[in-house]
């Protein structure tokens, strides 16, 4: 059996990470109620007891209060901290005064992105920290800079990125002695389509996924970490039927419900299960605040034991709405 590469690092044997990106209400300046707090509370308690101890958090996240949320479900049972592996992210900044939205890897911003982090979060030092989507303007030699510092002073055990090819992360590894060691890409049974070679490549429009030829073997080379963002694309395959545009959707929606019922498993579990089979052992970041859906997902892992190779690639097909050349 494979091992995840953060397993190989010591850093955590879990195989799902629950996304923090719904704590805290909503995307404004608003303060966050007790409310709030109760549901991270329910939805941690879910995720630990579903066997997730990887937690998943950006600075942006509705605006700083889902690592508020975050922080003061840690504050309320210490005990917690003990139990997860924190990540977050960092270098998206909105619209403001000083100019549009925009990326940015600069040693200030970096830094202080990291203090407002810790801070909201209740924690002391930062188990993952990953760039939040590529900066064009990006100086390798400043980021790696940038890390050290954060690495000596304490704030940040590990680094990694989010939504780069290959040769954003082989550059910035170039510069720094700090391993990447994960890289966070958007990756779904809707969304990814393996060609002809076997590289992985997005299906539909947009930058989201990011792969160029040999991504994969290139992550598994360097013991990269996968992690799939929204890994259940949006639920158009575990029953948000008003999310399915075609056929091939629809067809796959059904054979996915068929085989969760042969299975006797959740359909969640068997659409993360097919992304997990993949021998790069693709670490999921499912994104909900509900309980319920949390522990629906944890048979993902047996589900990717035992999937087949007929059942993966029937899956595969059938999304693809064509046969394989």
């Amino acid at each position: 059996m494979r091992t995840m590469p953060l397993q190989k690092r010591n850093i955590t044997n879990s195989r799902l990470v629950l996304g923090c990106m719904g704590f805290g209400g909503g995307w404004d300046n608003s303060p966050f109620s007790s409310e709030e707090v109760l549901k991270a509370e329910k939805a941690v308690e879910a995720a630990l007891s579903s066997g997730i101890t990887m937690f998943d958090h950006a600075d942006i996240y509705t605006r700083g209060k889902a690592e508020k949320v975050f922080g003061e479900v840690l504050k309320n049972n210490r005990s917690l901290r003990e139990q997860m592996v924190i990540q977050s992210k960092c270098a998206i900044r909105f619209e403001d005064d000083a100019g549009p939205g925009r990326y940015d890897f600069s040693k200030e911003h970096i830094i202080n992105s990291v203090d407002g982090i810790l801070a909201r979060l209740n924690i002391e030092q930062l188990d993952i920290l990953l760039l939040h989507r590529p900066d064009p303007l990006m100086e390798p030699e400043v980021v790696a800079e940038t890390f050290e510092l954060l690495k000596k002073e304490g704030k940040v055990q590990h680094f990694g990125v989010s939504n780069m090819n290959k040769a954003q992360v082989a550059l910035l590894q170039t510069y720094t002695n700090e391993s990447i060691i994960v890289n966070q890409l958007e990756m779904s049974l809707r969304k990814l389509n393996w060609v002809d070679q076997g590289v992985l490549v997005n299906q539909h429009e947009g930058t989201s996924a990011h792969f160029t030829d040999g991504f994969l073997e290139y992550s598994m080379e360097k013991d990269i970490q996968i992690q799939a963002w929204s890994p259940l694309g949006k639920g158009v395959f575990t029953g948000r039927e008003e999310e399915i545009k075609t056929e091939a959707e629809r067809n796959t929606a059904a054979l996915v419900a068929r085989m969760a019922e042969e299975l006797e498993t959740t359909r969640e579990a068997i659409v993360l299960g097919w992304l997990m089979r993949h021998p790069a052992m693709i670490q999921p970041v499912i994104g909900t605040t509900n309980p319920d859906r949390i522990v629906a997902c944890q048979d993902a892992v047996p589900v990717s034991e035992k999937m087949t190779r007929e059942q993966w690639y029937n899956l595969y097909v059938t999304s693809r709405g064509r046969r394989l050349p």
